[in-house]
C-alpha cells in the first residue's frame, strides 16, 4: 500500500470543461456534489483506501522567512487565481494506476447542471523514508 494526496484545484489552468464557479451553482447542485464526495468517500472506507480529507477556505496568507527573523506575510491566494487548492483527499492504495483511476473518477463530480466538473486533481505520492541497513 502506498499513500496519495490528492490536491482538488479550484479551476485549474487550462479551465475545467464546466467551468462555471460553485457560487454560481444551484442549492441542489451543490447538494448533488456534496453528495457525490461522501458516495466516492464512503466506498473507498469501505475498502480501506481512505485515509483523510478537508475542504479548505479560499482565504490564505502566504508566509516567507526573510533572513531577519520577521516573516513578510502576503494575502491570498485569491478565489480568482488559477492555482487556489480547494481541498485534499489522502487514500492509501496498492499501486499508482489505483491512485490514478481515483482522481479521474473525483474529477467528474457533478457540478453545474449536473454534468462534470471535470476538476483538476494533482496526485502526490507521499515520500517514504529508505530504511538504512547497517552492517
Amino acid at each position: 500500500m502506498a499513500k496519495y494526496l490528492l490536491l482538488k484545484h479550484y479551476r485549474g489552468a487550462p479551465p475545467a470543461v464546466n467551468d462555471v464557479p460553485m457560487d454560481q451553482w444551484k442549492p441542489e447542485e451543490v447538494d448533488a456534489h456534496v453528495q457525490y464526495m461522501r458516495d466516492f468517500i464512503a466506498r473507498l472506507e469501505g475498502t480501506g483506501e481512505f485515509v483523510g480529507t478537508e475542504g479548505l477556505s479560499p482565504e490564505g496568507t502566504f508566509v516567507r522567512y526573510d533572513g531577519e527573523g520577521r516573516p513578510p506575510v502576503t494575502d491570498g491566494p485569491f478565489a480568482e487565481t488559477k492555482d487556489l487548492i480547494a481541498g485534499w483527499l489522502v487514500i492509501d492504495v496498492d499501486s499508482y494506476e489505483r491512485a490514478i483511476e481515483l482522481a479521474g473518477e473525483l474529477s467528474a463530480a457533478p457540478g453545474a447542471g449536473g454534468k462534470p466538473i471535470h476538476e483538476w486533481l494533482e496526485v502526490r505520492p507521499f515520500l517514504t523514508m529508505h530504511s538504512t541497513i547497517t552492517e
